[in-house]
C-alpha cells in the first residue's frame, strides 16, 4: 500500500539527501522525518507541502502525496486552451512573437509541441508528415531520420545534449513517458560519446543546420513560470533559439523578409 511516508522517502533518495539534510532544509528533527517516513507519525498537508518543497517535487506529484496522505490536492490543471487561461496564452503567444525572426516555441512535460512562432514553421517545413500528426514530439524531430537529423550538421554534440537533458528529467521527476522517450533513442548508449562533448569555445551547445538558404547556427535559452501554482504551468517550458553568430542572424532575417514579400 502507497504511503506518503514512503513517498517522501523515494523523492528525498532521489535527492540524494539524508534525513538530516531534509529536516535541516524543513526546519524539523531528523527524527520527525523519520517518524514520517516510517508512518509512525501522520503530518499535516502543511507539512507534506514544506517537505515536498525542499525536494522540488513537481505540482503533480505533490498532489499525489496530499491525496496519499488523505488531503485534497491543492494544485489544479487546466488546460493552457481553456478559458480561464486565456490571458496566460495571450501573455505567451506574445512573447514567442516578440522573438521573431528568430525560432520560438513552447513544449509540455513530455517534449511536445505546444505552441510555435512563424519561424519554427520554416524549419519544420523540411520535417516528413508523419512527425507532424499531433503531438509533435521535439526530441523525435531533432533525432528521427524523418525529422530535422539530415539537416543537423553536429548531430553528436545534440544527441548527447538531449541525453543529458532528458536524463536529468527522468532523475527529477521520475516520468514514465519521458523515461520510455530516452529509451527510445538512448537505451544502451555510454554516457559520453567520441564527438560528444562541447566544443572548449563554446557557451552553450550550438545546433548547426544546413538548409537550402545557408548554415544556421542556434542556441537556445529555456523559460519556467516562477512559482507556478497550476499544474500545467508547472510543466511547460518556453525554449527560445537565438543566432550563434552573424551570418546566421542575418539568414534568419532574409528568410523572414522572403515570407513577407508579396507573391506575384
Amino acid at each position: 500500500m502507497e504511503t506518503v511516508g514512503g513517498l517522501l522517502r523515494e523523492w528525498r533518495h532521489s535527492r540524494r539527501l539524508s534525513q538530516l539534510d531534509l529536516a535541516l532544509a524543513a526546519g524539523i528533527s531528523p527524527r520527525y522525518v523519520s517518524l514520517i517516513e516510517t508512518g509512525r507519525s501522520r503530518p499535516s498537508a502543511d507539512m507534506v507541502l514544506r517537505l515536498a518543497d525542499q525536494l522540488d517535487v513537481p505540482l503533480r506529484h505533490r498532489n499525489r502525496l496530499l491525496v496519499t496522505a488523505g488531503f485534497a490536492p491543492r494544485y489544479r490543471e487546466r488546460p493552457l486552451d481553456g478559458p480561464d487561461m486565456a490571458a496566460v496564452r495571450e501573455a505567451v503567444a506574445g512573447v514567442l512573437r516578440a522573438h521573431e525572426p528568430y525560432p520560438a516555441l513552447v513544449v509540455d512535460r513530455h517534449w511536445n509541441l505546444v505552441l510555435a512562432n512563424t519561424p519554427v514553421e520554416h524549419l519544420l517545413a523540411h520535417v516528413g508528415p508523419e512527425l507532424l500528426a499531433p503531438p509533435v514530439n521535439l526530441v523525435r524531430l531533432g533525432l528521427d531520420p524523418r525529422g530535422l537529423a539530415p539537416l543537423i550538421v553536429n548531430r553528436a554534440e545534440v544527441r548527447s545534449f538531449l541525453r543529458t537533458r532528458l536524463a536529468r528529467q527522468v532523475a527529477r521527476t521520475g516520468d514514465t513517458v519521458v523515461g520510455a522517450l530516452y529509451d527510445e533513442f538512448f537505451a544502451g548508449e555510454e554516457p559520453d560519446r567520441p564527438g560528444s562533448r562541447v566544443p572548449s569555445e563554446e557557451v552553450a551547445v550550438s545546433m548547426v543546420f544546413r538548409l537550402p538558404e545557408g548554415e544556421l547556427r542556434l542556441f537556445s535559452t529555456i523559460t519556467t513560470f516562477g512559482t507556478p501554482q497550476d499544474i500545467t504551468l508547472d510543466e511547460i517550458s518556453v525554449e527560445s533559439y537565438y543566432p550563434a553568430d552573424a551570418d546566421s542572424a542575418a539568414l534568419l532575417q532574409n528568410i523572414a523578409d522572403a515570407r513577407q514579400a508579396p507573391r506575384p
